[in-house]
């Protein structure tokens, strides 16, 4: 040990040795005042700082010749070649150059995050992935953003693999991506089983490679006038990378704790798999599992001396999966294991003083492997385990091949008379394939498979945009108008899997498919045994959709600077589809400064979102157990002529009021932002709960419908506060952050019909609509930072989640007493807790910097429910922090 703490300190000694050259100096506005938390770092390496409350700094760098970079949010970035100098003062321009991307929320390129009449978050990606060794997007934006919510699921078929995320509380399919800019295509997953946002879509942003990303800017305000569909919620702008001349990258490698806690074992014994490591379904113990390596490489050029570039990512993960406490039901309980690669390009190349050729897009592909609940064996009544393949039951494994691919290009001109021009097309593809594994089709007896191609589907989607815009200056304090097109093209498939993966044999091991001639393969009670592979059950080619719309939006979006302390904004959008008609959408929005340091903002808009191609055509054939029998079940398609039997007419648009107020404080290094917000959603669309259909004669006995089902209204508070000490010559500071959401969301009107509420959309699934909205999530960030160290804590605070479990489903009400009944013994309330995130980061060259931490430290777990009915068949279900527990990592990062 000792000689471990000797090595650490000459480690030290060295490279605080290896300063060989300081550089000072200040960096100030174009009226010449200070700019504070200006970045400035030597290209090409980690060295780095930032500016003082006077707007000075002092860095060491390699050499005399380094190349110094200067950067700051609202202002363009200058790089500065030495050339020797000891003093360096630099005066930046505010606003963007041509080739810079928007800030999100406005169509201005003199507007700055800061200077918005929105609540917008700016958010350093690589920072963070670099100090908290989160590997994955969503985790990263879980623990950055206060209402930005997302939790690794388990027991939830397709959503084991792409993790539904939702802003404000609201719907995945709510917040709208966007790529520099530019519409980002949504997953093909619609979200049906077990998991917050069901019947819902979205976009999967784990499928972009973290270490790809300059920075994420969060709109947190309805956005539907300015961007078209799904910006009900919000927008997620993010900025890929475009820094030249280097290689960064780094290694990245943890584990989770298995440990979840004492007294499980001694109370439910070999009743429970999966405790402190032992009992594992895979027959292992261990004391660490979810085994996490991630490696990313990041490399940029520049292309000629006019500011033009190719930024290329790469990157490799790999993470085991993790098993957590379950019953014999549910034995693999725990979050999916993914190997994955991904990259990206971005680029720019000018064409002359005024114009530029700029392209991005990549490719992600990940497989990825979960457990779906366990079957018993065929000895003990679980007739759907052919007993010659598994005579102690099994548990099937979903696993699934995910691609995604991307591509953008465009060409920006700025003409002599001021407009800016932007045409652009960009295009995207989600492809899903799932494959059963260790499984069986028990109507095939001994002569089923094991492993199944199940089949799957896909999402595709084509933009062609034009953007005009104009800054003129002489128009009272400036006046920005800008104006366009959108033309989208989207088509949705459903591709048929193997035929064993969903057929029904008889006993000659035909297909079935005249009962009243064939024979079925029957279970010892008389029942036909079940069909299709267990665990997911493949699509057949009755279930085979390929289909397609189109999409036609105008804009007209104007900023006008009344003064210089008073700003007006306002946005029109005509939208037409080729599937459901017309919308039209409006936004206000203002922005009052009283003082230099504190100003008032608000807005006030109309929204909407189209029902997606998934939840208009999707449909699948599944097995349900309920009451201990299996029920099989149609998820039918919204343009079935069954819905009419049921009330169901086709989906119509979600609309939406979205309202905000709120302010913003600077009093020297502390700033604060505070906005209230109030979001009415009209017609959302959902995923009903399960209806009678075997008097049908269409082969099930149960079915489920999208529907335009509930009017829901979010009222809450988004608040930011932060503080930034700097200490001596301003090489290092203290930062403080507080970030905050608090959140209410409460289902106004349920559109039943003729139907029982119960049966339509009962408490069951109200709660999981609810759960996606937790009143509140609070994070407080504590960091110290200097040239060659940095340390970070974060404590985050989670609400209380209460959920209705499996009993709803397996003996659901019909009347408001037998609900009542249930409320008292099927309600699973997760308690408030608190999770601690620690981070220790060491620059032990120029190049080199290692990083040592630990996620969820205190391996705090939402509070167990041990009744055996949660609905994902685990001790818990996967809200709040997740189900994984603690999470310890080591990274070393370097820069070339």
């Amino acid at each position: 040990m000792k000689k471990s703490v000797l090595l650490f300190v000459m480690l030290c000694s060295w490279a605080f040795a290896s300063a060989q050259h300081t550089v000072k100096g200040v960096v100030t506005d174009e009226a010449n005042e200070p700019l504070i938390g200006v970045n400035v770092f030597e290209k090409a390496t980690s060295t780095g700082t930032v500016t003082g409350l006077d707007g000075s700094y002092t860095i060491n760098v390699s050499s005399g010749n380094a190349t110094l970079v200067f950067g700051y949010v609202g202002y363009s970035s200058q790089e500065v070649e030495l050339a020797g100098r000891t003093q360096l003062n630099i005066s930046l321009a505010e606003g963007v150059a041509l080739g810079e991307i928007l800030v999100v929320g406005s169509r201005s390129y003199n507007r700055s995050a800061t200077d918005s009449p929105v609540a917008i978050d700016i958010i350093d990606v690589s920072e963070i992935a670099s100090l908290t060794g989160k590997a994955e997007l969503n985790q990263i934006l879980q623990y950055s953003a206060p209402s930005f919510n997302a939790t690794k699921q388990s027991g939830s078929d397709g959503a084991d693999h792409i993790d539904p995320a939702s802003l404000r509380g609201l719907g995945p399919d709510q917040t709208l991506v966007l790529i520099n800019g530019k519409r980002r295509h949504q997953s093909s997953l619609v979200n049906v089983f077990g998991t917050r946002g069901r019947g819902n879509t979205g976009t999967d942003l784990n499928a972009i490679p973290a270490s790809a990303i300059k920075r994420i800017e969060i709109l947190r305000d309805g956005a539907s006038a300015q961007y078209g569909s799904d910006a009900i919620a919000g927008v997620i702008n993010i900025v890929l990378n475009d820094q030249t001349d280097g290689v960064t990258g780094g290694l990245t490698y943890g584990a989770y704790s298995t440990a979840v806690g004492a007294g499980y074992e001694e109370e439910y014994g070999d009743a429970l798999y999966n405790i402190e490591g032992t009992q594992r379904i895979d027959g292992e113990d261990r004391s660490f599992d979810g085994n996490t390596l991630k490696l990313d490489l990041n490399y940029g050029v520049a292309i000629g001396e006019k500011g033009g570039f190719v930024n290329f990512t790469t990157e490799y993960l790999t993470k085991q999966r993790t098993l957590r406490p379950g019953f014999a039901w549910r034995q693999g309980y725990g979050s999916a294991a993914v190997d994955g690669f991904s990259f990206m390009i971005n680029s720019a190349v000018p064409l002359g003083e005024n114009t530029e050729l700029y392209a991005f897009g990549g490719r992600s592909f990940r497989d990825t492997d979960a457990y779906a609940f366990s079957r018993g064996s065929f000895a003990d009544g679980d007739y759907r385990t052919v007993p010659s393949l598994y005579p102690n039951g099994f548990t099937p494994r979903i696993t699934s091949n995910i691609t995604d691919v991307s591509a953008s290009a465009g060409i920006r001109h700025k003409m002599e008379n001021g407009w800016v021009i932007d045409f652009n097309n960009t295009y995207g593809r989600n492809y899903f394939h799932y494959y059963t594994k260790g499984s069986n089709n028990a109507s095939l007896g001994a002569a089923s498979p094991t492993d199944f191609d199940a089949g799957g589907h896909s999402l595709s989607q084509n933009t062609t945009g034009l953007d005009l815009s104009k800054y003129c200056e002489d128009v009272a304090s400036g006046l920005n108008i800008a104006f366009g097109l959108e033309y989208r093209t989207e088509n949705f498939t459903i591709f048929s899997g193997q035929e064993s993966s969903y057929a029904i044999y008889d006993t000659l091991g035909v297909v079935l498919t005249n009962p009243a001639v064939q024979v079925p393969a029957m279970d010892p009670d008389g029942e036909p045994l079940p069909g299709g592979s267990q665990g997911f059950p493949g699509y057949s080619p009755a279930n085979v959709v390929d289909r397609g719309r189109t999409n036609l939006g105008v804009y007209l979006d104007a900023e006008l600077n009344v003064t210089d302390n008073w700003l007006v904004g306002g946005a029109v959008r005509y939208e037409t589809y080729s599937d459901f008609g017309e919308t039209f959408n409006y936004k206000l929005a203002s922005r009052y400064k009283i003082g230099d340091n504190f100003t008032v903002r608000g807005s006030f808009s109309s929204g909407f979102r189209a029902p997606s191609l998934a939840q208009i055509h999707y449909n699948l054939v599944f097995n349900n157990i309920v009451a201990g029998r299996s029920v099989r079940t149609l998820l039918i398609p919204n343009t079935s002529p069954i819905n009419k039997l049921y009330g169901f007419g086709p989906l119509k648009e979600e609309t939406a009021i979205n309202g905000s107020l709120g302010f913003t404080l600077k009093a020297g290094n502390f700033t604060a932002t505070i906005d209230a917000y109030s979001i009415s959603v009209a017609d959302r669309i959902i995923l009903t709960d399960n209806f009678d259909a075997s008097a049908l004669g269409i082969g099930v006995d149960a079915a489920q419908f999208f529907a335009n089902g509930v009017d829901t209204k979010t009222q809450g508070l988004d608040v930011v506060l932060t503080y930034k000490a700097y200490l001596g010559t301003g090489n290092s500071n203290i930062n403080v952050g507080l970030a905050g959401n608090l959140n209410s969301l409460e289902i106004e009107k349920i559109h039943n019909g003729d139907n029982n509420v119960f049966t339509f959309f009962g408490p069951f699934s109200q709660a999981y609509l609810e759960a996606a909205a937790p009143k509140y999530k609070v994070g407080l960030n504590l960091g110290y930072s200097s040239q060659r160290f940095n340390f970070l804590a974060t404590l985050t605070q989670f609400s209380e989640v209460i959920l209705q479990d499996f009993q709803w489903v397996d003996t659901p009400p019909v009347t408001q007493a037998e609900a009542d009944a249930l409320l008292l013994v099927a309600t699973d309330t997760y308690e408030a807790a608190m999770t601690l995130d620690l981070s220790l980061s060491l620059l032990i060259t120029n190049s080199i910097r290692l990083t040592i931490g630990a996620n969820n430290l205190l391996n705090t777990y939402p509070t167990p429910q041990f009744d055996g009915w949660t609905d994902q068949g685990g001790f818990n279900d996967s809200v709040q922090m997740g189900s994984d527990g603690a999470y310890y990592f080591g990274r070393i990062g370097f820069q070339f």
